[in-house]
């Protein structure tokens, strides 16, 4: 076929092919009936092109099914802990320690299970996983006494069930964490085996170290060729540029620098094609921008108190000579609240509120690679310069002031 009506039905493949990209870019694990359930039919009917493409040019394997589509990612940065699993619920808590252990003590029980599960017997099973003398050891305790311990198993629940992994057949985690009620679920099997996203499982993983552990858990072969070692390369490139808000030259070794000076345009297009993001290359580094805003979990600049006071001190940041004490960012915050605190809301005006309205900003600002904490104080990140807004500039008699904003364009 070729003509006018070829080309449209090329045009539509392509946009079809990169609507599912992103969304498995945006949610790893999609099930037939969840919030992406277009998204789902879209990657199974691309799967053969999308499975060639993320295994040639990142490394990560697709598995779909009728239940269920799972990109195994492996991050780029493994050490990277700015964006963390969050409570499926209206505050989006971070986890923590504690949950993340509950998380997995839930999966592997879940594993050993029935096709269907009572909230009060998952707890039970997993306050016997969590006598373990060795997380006992580690400083995890479980054992239900506390309603900040009920609290935390239901967070692990409800994203459980924001995933697909779980189903809820009656019942409500409120009332299971009041003592009045339990929950019933059914458990999605197919959905459960494809969480796991290392290449080799954690019990055979022999290293004691965080990194040497994770490490030993992504590690494919050993690069003995050429040709194996410039594959690797490539691949945690792409995965960074995927990933990450900036890829810094600055972070990258020698032979990982060298390699994307040659293939910096191949790497870059490659990306634009599959997903629309548009490469931004400066002499610092590439940030690969989504012209559609939605393939990401931080914006910036964001709508409300928060997005506003962390664009104003982004911008203080910006201007800095050298690394900021939060105490100075704090104390920049309360000249701040006299001159724009009537768009704020109250409890931003507070007095003592400042501190946690820093760590708010400081920690989007990090997670989004524009400043990196240090032992004396907060440093602004090269991108950080978008927002590096000038002092008010008068043109012309007569004119209007207007900001000037300092971008550093690639030399």
């Amino acid at each position: 076929m070729s003509g006018p009506l070829a080309d449209i039905l090329d045009g539509q493949r392509e946009a079809d092919l990169q609507k599912a990209a992103r969304a498995l870019l945006k949610e790893p694990l999609l099930t037939a009936d969840g919030p992406y359930a277009d998204e789902f039919r879209l990657v199974r009917r691309h799967a053969a092109e999308l499975r060639e493409w993320f295994e040639r040019n990142v490394g990560w394997a697709l598995r779909t099914d009728a239940d269920a589509a799972r990109l195994r990612k492996t991050p780029g940065t493994l050490t990277d802990a700015t964006h963390p699993a969050r409570e499926a619920a209206r505050s989006a808590l971070p986890f923590t320690r504690r949950r993340y252990v509950l998380l997995c003590l839930a999966l592997a029980a879940l594993e050993r299970g029935e096709s269907q599960v009572a909230l009060g017997r998952l707890a039970e099973q997993v306050v016997l996983a969590a006598a373990d003398p060795e997380l006992v050891a580690a400083g995890i305790t479980f054992r239900l006494e506390r309603r900040d311990e009920r609290l935390d198993l239901a967070a692990v629940v409800r994203l459980l069930l924001r995933l697909g992994v779980l189903r809820r057949v009656a019942g409500d985690e409120d009332a299971y964490v009041s003592g009045s009620g339990d929950v019933l679920y059914d458990v999605r099997r197919r959905v459960l085996a494809g969480m796991p996203a290392s290449l080799r499982g954690p019990s055979m993983v022999e290293a004691e170290g965080f990194e040497e552990r994770l490490t030993e858990m992504t590690a494919r072969t050993a690069l003995d060729s050429e040709e194996l070692r410039f594959r690797a390369i490539r691949w945690k490139l792409t995965r960074v540029l995927l990933d990450d808000p900036v890829l810094y030259y600055d972070d990258l070794a020698d032979d990982e620098l060298a390699y994307l000076t040659r293939q910096r345009g191949f790497i870059t297009a490659r990306i634009n094609e599959l997903t629309g993001l548009v490469p931004e290359i400066r002499a610092e580094g590439i940030a690969m921008v989504d012209p559609l805003d939605d393939l990401t979990d931080l914006r910036m600049p964001e709508q409300g108190t928060h997005g506003h006071i962390t664009l104003l001190l982004a911008g203080h940041l910006a201007r800095a000579a050298g690394p900021v004490t939060p105490a100075e960012l704090a104390a920049r915050v309360r000249e701040l609240a006299a001159e724009h605190g009537g768009f704020w809301s109250k409890s931003a005006r507070e007095p003592g509120a400042e501190p946690e309205l820093v760590e708010k900003a400081l920690t989007k600002l990090v997670a989004l690679g524009l400043a990196e904490p240090t032992e004396r104080g907060v440093v602004p990140r090269p991108a950080l310069a978008r927002y590096a807004v000038g002092e008010p500039v008068v043109r012309q008699p007569g004119r209007a002031r207007r900001h000037v904003v300092n971008v550093q364009d690639e030399r």
